[in-house]
């Protein structure tokens, strides 16, 4: 593979490539704890203590509505519990019930497993250079989006 035009579109094939499998392990975890991709991410982000849906709507760029019907998903499954801010009366607080930090961890777990079994025992200097390469390839692609057309 001489021409670097091929080898830059095997790269890219091959990151579309690994964008899908992160993906669809990410999905492949979210259904084991029964839940939905959208479901674990608020859930993960009430766990930091810090949650706020307005905020977490225009960060995910989703709607509020879409962040209101997700908490109450997550509310009937009993995963998350909702009162009043002791500091302000129109503000509600969210967090994670004991079924929820369950589900939490075992999410976690998985997550770290997956980690140990594929990532582990790569060599190391093979990793860096890969976390080099990848910040400066997001790094490239932040600027040129920030370009005007």
């Amino acid at each position: 593979m001489n021409d670097p035009g091929a080898s830059v579109h095997a790269a890219i094939a091959a990151l579309q490539h690994l964008t899908q499998l992160f993906g669809d392990r990410r999905a492949q975890l979210a259904e084991a704890a029964d839940l939905t991709e959208q479901q674990w991410q608020v859930l993960e982000e009430i766990a930091t203590d810090h949650f706020m849906p307005s905020m977490f709507a225009r960060t995910r760029d989703s709607s509020a509505p879409a962040v209101s019907r997700t908490l109450r998903q997550l509310l009937e499954k009993d995963l998350v519990a909702v009162s009043v801010s002791p500091d302000d009366g129109r503000q509600r607080k969210y967090g994670l019930t004991a079924r929820g930090t369950r589900t939490m961890a075992r999410l976690r777990t998985a997550r770290q497993d997956a980690i140990d079994a594929i990532w582990m025992d790569l060599d190391p200097a093979h990793v860096r250079a890969f976390t080099r390469f990848a910040q400066k390839l997001s790094d490239r692609l932040e600027r040129y989006l920030e370009r005007p057309d």
